[in-house]
């Protein structure tokens, strides 16, 4: 009798779990279908390319041999003596790392001496380089030098070889007061072990839902995750549920030692390019858009967009795409096709590029409209958020421990 009520119980709870798996499923399915329906440009996000799984293979080999070197001390992980914070990713593709490290910016640079050390993608120049307020973007990239130019008050320096660039912004005379330093995109750098590793995964694409490269775009295992002592999920809708909180929680299956946030896409007054007036997206809404986006993942941004204007046309380059007069040819007809009233819309970073151009249009330049691109941590844990990087800071100051 009592092994029937064993067993009886235990049906149940089958039941109960098999239950609880499909409606889990079945949300993950009505996301992919709403992000789908809603954006048939993109399509699905999460695109595999099977048939190149079994490179996929030797690539993952290649990449889990490599962690295990550093994990063994083979090859070393050098700490030092400053509070690191490393941004970055495992996917290949834009998260949002910039916006997170502009958020770090703010959060500390009031009471901190703060550098940002990035690589400095596609840039035309090798070594260190320490940005100046005449450093022309090709030295520095794109995303460095957006940086420098909204935050004049910190440095803002690139060098492939992380090792270095941290040392030169430690013990350069120009730079040895720096208290913080921000890596950005350097999850993968292992040559560093930074005091705290912030790890960001696009809601539209969730790691634990994507393969290695070459059949999908991680740049190593989903358990290369467990290095990290944050984990952000990036660009999150802002009618998110809690059921679907707790299924990516749950999907992401994180360690009790590591932290879980939420952050969504916050959006600044656009200021127009040519006169320098800001408005609202809410005080332009009559008018027709054609959005130009040269980004890592556009797609939360477009759905934001097509939510609040007349109509909306996208023009989507690759990410840190270097603009051509014949780039410029095409925007200029597509925005002919576009009915009065009509403006162009892109990114910070879009128009960092876009400026490099000799002579653009005046044509254009009246219609284009910045929008400036920010992040908010939802589930009302900014403040804990804000804490736990504050006080990581705050006791790993060498002028603190030296007293």
């Amino acid at each position: 009798t009592s092994n029937l009520k064993r067993q009886k119980v235990q049906r149940r709870q089958n039941k109960a779990n098999d239950f609880d798996y499909l409606n889990k499923n079945a949300i993950f399915v009505r996301l992919k279908t709403h992000h789908k329906t809603n954006n048939p440009m993109e399509g699905e996000l999460i695109r595999k390319n099977l048939w190149l799984a079994p490179f996929a293979y030797i690539y993952g080999w290649a990449t889990a041999l490599r962690n295990r070197l550093f994990d063994w001390g083979i090859l070393e992980s050098r700490k030092y003596d400053i509070p690191i914070i490393s941004v970055g990713n495992i996917t290949i593709g834009g998260t949002g790392k910039t916006p997170h490290i502009e958020y770090l910016i703010r959060l500390l640079s009031p009471k901190y001496k703060v550098a940002v050390l990035s690589r400095g993608y596609k840039r035309k120049s090798h070594g260190y380089v320490l940005a100046t307020e005449d450093t022309p973007m090709e030295l520095i990239g794109d995303e460095p030098w957006q940086m420098a130019q909204k935050f004049p008050h910190i440095y803002i320096a690139v060098d492939a070889n992380r090792r270095n660039g941290i040392e030169r912004l430690m013990t350069d005379a120009e730079t040895k007061d720096v208290q913080v330093i921000l890596l950005d995109d350097a999850f993968q750098h292992r040559y560093v072990s930074p005091g705290r590793n912030i790890l960001l995964t696009d809601y539209h694409r969730l790691i634990t839902q994507d393969m290695l490269l070459p059949a999908g775009r991680l740049r190593e295992s989903s358990q290369g995750k467990e290095r990290a002592n944050m984990v952000i999920v990036t660009k999150c809708p802002e009618d998110i549920s809690p059921m679907q909180y707790r299924i990516i929680a749950e999907a992401l299956q994180l360690r009790p030692y590591q932290h879980l946030f939420f952050s969504t896409v916050k959006y600044g007054k656009m200021v127009n390019l040519l006169t320098h007036k800001m408005c609202s997206m809410t005080e332009m809404s009559k008018y027709n858009v054609l959005l130009i986006t040269g980004i890592g993942c556009p797609k939360q941004m477009s759905l934001d967009v097509r939510e609040r204007f007349a109509s909306v046309k996208s023009l989507d380059f690759r990410d840190h795409h270097y603009y051509t007069q014949a780039d410029i040819q095409a925007i200029s007809l597509e925005l002919d096709t576009i009915p009065e009233p009509r403006i162009i819309i892109t990114t910070e970073k879009d128009t960092t590029r876009l400026m490099t151009i000799d002579s653009l249009p005046e044509d254009i330049v009246k219609h284009i409209w910045v929008l400036p691109i920010g992040i908010r941590i939802m589930q009302e844990k900014e403040r804990m958020f804000n804490d736990k990087i504050t006080g990581y800071v705050q006791k790993n100051l060498r002028d603190s421990r030296m007293a």
